[in-house]
């Protein structure tokens, strides 16, 4: 048995700025329940208030069953942790603390050498073995080959940062279904995997007898694989939830005959407080002049006092109205030309011409080498003009690779970064980027920057600082960067990762209408709907192009 109970829970930033308003819901045991809503409405605060690492202002949270953690930053460790560090970042507390007694009494060891420290050391091994860890280790193997295609004892000292984010994503979800936990927590499982590693997931959560709550934007998976849905939705003091007992391919429907009904309630509300105000004031005039009248008139108050007591119908939620304006401009009609590029230990040599106008889709695996194509183009490709540099600062680390790749006349690169790492970003407020400009983008005025940040959604975030964002403001922020930049190329890696369902399909909307051409990196199939050429990184190490999207390919062949 395994469930959770969310009862009332209030919180407060730092600033007193309420986030969450009495949210209420519950997972019931053996149920894939998705928790979804507007970027920075504060689902993985909720998260870590379910988990324990922050104590919510008000209300309680009960659950039943051993809690398995996934937390967001898996997927973008760039640290020196391990991959053996990843696996631990995933076990039941009691074996994670054995793990990290084994670790100092290792370092311990190593330093002084002393009987002290090998007597730590010894007893640290007899208390990995009593809490399960030769065993786990059994099972630590199979995940490595299931995930990395390799065993444990090979992969467990790698750099957790060598691996891909879907390779550490994957990893970690095989710990996690193969692990003891009835009850697990995954903060956007779906990110970074491609692909067949989707398909996996879903076939996991439909397979699994465990108790999931997850949180995701993933249109596909969220309708192959969530038999539940619960939405955190902003009001005035906060946001509250609402609860699908179905799964998304009827939740836009309930959703729109629910927020139809609140409309009428409240229609319906407000007309029967106009009739009572007006009845208070029609006695309280007949009252001055007749005694008689008094009786009816406090009677008519008590009506209205108790009516207004009770209060009106739930509040319709606030809706999001992000409204992205990606503007580009002519260019030469060859945008790009590559002829015999092959990026070094990742593909073999292959040409292609991409035209002004075009949509395309970068399709394949993980490592197969699809975002070191992009940050190739984001550099200016090979030997680049100073027309061709990219208009931001964001640090794109230098592609080795043999052939040629060169941009057309009046092409600027704009990168939109996965990982949404910008160091030039860092410690500054929206309004204060906005504001200041650099050498791409001229700088805005207050009226201007705030009305600009408006249509992002982000007017509630302008004196944020970049790097206290939520992923998916973090993500509407580049795009706007990248409106403001004038780029004719767009070069988005996973844009639509940490979006939410409304700002996805704006985005969708926005590239529409871009003047310019357009190259994405992408495993959301609902996305990738509105491409119309795809390039394919196959397993095979060769590039081909495809007139439709391909989800099959394999990890690329090579060795580990």
């Amino acid at each position: 048995m395994a469930h959770i109970d969310v009862s009332g829970i209030d919180y407060f930033l730092s600033d007193g700025t309420q986030l969450l308003n009495g949210v209420t819901f519950k997972v019931p045991d053996g149920t894939k329940t998705a928790l979804i809503g507007p970027n920075g409405t504060g689902k993985t605060t909720l998260f870590r208030i379910i988990s324990g690492d922050l104590v919510p202002d008000e209300g309680v949270i009960g659950r039943s069953g051993n809690m398995g953690i996934m937390r967001q930053f898996v997927g973008q460790v760039r640290d020196d942790s391990t991959v053996r560090d990843l696996l631990v970042s995933a076990a039941p507390p009691a074996l994670a603390a054995a793990a990290r007694e084994v670790d100092e009494a290792e370092l311990a060891m190593v330093e002084l050498d002393d009987e002290p420290s090998q007597m730590r050391y010894a007893q640290a091994i007899v208390d990995w073995g009593d809490a399960g860890g030769y065993d786990v280790e059994t099972v630590w193997d199979e995940v490595c080959m299931a995930a990395l295609g390799l065993p444990f004892d090979r992969a467990q000292h790698r750099p957790a940062s060598s691996l891909s984010g879907g390779e550490q994503k994957r990893l970690v979800l095989e710990a996690l279904f193969a692990g003891p936990d009835e009850l697990l927590l995954l903060d956007e499982p779906d990110n970074y995997l491609d692909v067949p590693g989707k398909r996996w997931l879903e076939e996991k959560l439909n397979e699994s007898k465990k108790t999931v709550f997850f949180i995701s934007h993933d249109r596909e998976l969220l309708n192959n694989a969530a038999g539940r849905i619960v939405t955190l939705e902003p009001g005035i003091n906060g946001a509250g939830a609402w609860v699908h007992g179905g799964g998304f391919g009827s939740y836009v429907d309930a959703r729109a005959d629910r927020n139809a009904r609140f409309e009428e309630l409240r229609k319906r509300w407000d007309e029967e407080h106009v009739k009572l105000k007006e009845l208070v004031n029609m006695y309280k005039n007949k009252a001055a002049f007749r005694s008689d009248m008094a009786n009816r008139y406090h009677a008519a108050q008590t009506r209205l006092a108790k009516f207004l007591e009770v209060g009106p119908p739930e509040a319709l939620p606030i809706e999001q109205n992000v409204q992205m304006r990606l503007k580009g401009g002519r260019t030469a009609k060859r945008a790009i030309v590559a002829e015999q590029l092959e990026l070094t230990g990742l593909m073999k040599p292959f040409s292609t011409e991409v035209w002004f106008g075009d949509r395309v889709g970068v399709l394949g695996s993980n490592g197969s080498g699809k975002s070191h194509f992009l940050r190739l183009l984001a550099t200016g490709g090979t030997d680049p003009e100073r027309e061709h540099l990219p208009v931001s600062d964001v640090d794109i680390a230098e592609v080795p690779h043999e052939g040629t790749v060169k941009l057309g006349a009046r092409i600027r690169p704009g990168f939109f970064a996965q990982t949404h790492v910008r160091p030039d970003l860092l410690g500054k407020t929206l309004l204060e980027i906005l504001h200041r400009g650099d050498e791409h983008r001229s700088g805005l005025g207050r009226e201007a920057a705030a009305g600009a940040l408006d249509g992002y959604g982000l007017a509630g975030q302008s004196e944020q600082k970049y790097e206290s964002l939520s992923g998916g403001q973090q993500a509407r922020f580049q795009i706007l960067l990248l409106q403001l930049s004038g780029a004719t190329l767009l070069l988005l890696d996973e844009p639509t990762d940490n979006l939410d369902l409304h700002s996805a399909e704006a985005l969708e909307k926005a590239i529409d209408h871009f003047e310019g051409t357009v190259l994405a990196v992408t495993h959301d199939r609902w996305f990738a709907r509105t491409f119309d050429r795809f390039l394919v990184f196959g397993s095979d190490g060769k590039v081909y192009e495809s007139d439709g999207p391909v989800w099959d390919e394999k990890r690329v062949e090579r060795a580990r």
